[in-house]
């Protein structure tokens, strides 16, 4: 085989696709989330925290710890809204029941080991059903 028919076998399997369709639409669900953050639960935050303090601005020399600590806020408040969001909220919608599958075997009475649900006769003890 050569290595374009490997290269194109490649590609054309399923979950490079997959892959390639989940990084795209990540990029912009992220886009969503990062607008739902900036748009409605930052301003929220800065009921709590004082806005007359530019954290975000802190620098220790030529360390700028503020963009860190800024960027670890986001991360973190981003992290949240996907877990509240994604994780409690929707998924109560997908939660399925489980349905209990039908038994496909049935216990010696002699013996009391598991023989298949149509048996006759026990496999084990050659007992009638």
């Amino acid at each position: 085989m050569s290595l374009k028919d490997e290269f194109k076998a490649f590609i054309l399997k399923g979950n490079v696709i997959d892959l390639a369709v989940a990084v795209v639409i990540g990029g912009a669900f992220g886009k969503i989330i990062t607008a739902f953050v900036d748009g409605i639960v930052m301003p929220l935050v800065t009921y709590v925290l004082p806005t007359n303090i530019k954290w975000e601005e802190w620098v220790i020399g030529k360390f700028r710890f503020g963009a860190v600590l800024g960027a670890t806020v986001n991360f973190l408040v981003i992290a949240l809204v996907i877990f509240l969001v994604l994780i409690k909220f929707l998924g109560r919608f997908g939660k399925k029941e489980e349905v209990a599958a039908a038994p496909t075997t049935k216990e010696c009475p002699a013996c009391l080991e598991q023989v298949p649900l149509l048996a006759t006769r026990c496999k084990h003890c050659t007992s009638n059903l």
